[in-house]
């Protein structure tokens, strides 16, 4: 893949991620009052709470694969796989430019989990 591109799509897939983290960070609840109504508040609140901990986790693991990616780029081995140093195909680095592995090593490592 051509730097420039490859450049585009992290920048691209940064500017995602940043922002999701963003709005997670900035929600407001449109409570007018803090005051618990009902018993079933306090778990509504429980369960949203931890929802967004899920989701900014896995948005903070993406943007690390994104710097990661972005060092690869710098250092010239952007678009192989860290695993065995095969090349990545482009259409997967056009879906998932951070991608770290072929989709076939991927496969492996996910089921192996």
């Amino acid at each position: 893949m051509d730097s420039d591109r490859a450049k585009e799509l992290l920048s691209a897939e940064r500017a995602r991620i940043e922002e999701a983290l963003e709005r997670l960070g900035s929600e407001d609840d449109g409570e007018l009052t803090h005051l618990d109504q009902h018993p079933a508040d306090t778990g509504t609140e429980m369960f949203e709470q931890e929802r967004d901990a899920g989701l900014a986790g896995s948005l903070r693991q993406e943007l690390g694969a994104v710097e990661r990616a972005e060092q690869r780029l710098a250092e010239g081995t952007y678009g192989q796989s860290v695993e065995s140093g095969e090349p990545i195909p482009d259409a997967r680095l056009e879906v998932m430019p951070h991608a770290e592995r072929t989709a076939d090593e991927q496969g492996r490592l996910e089921r192996t989990r």
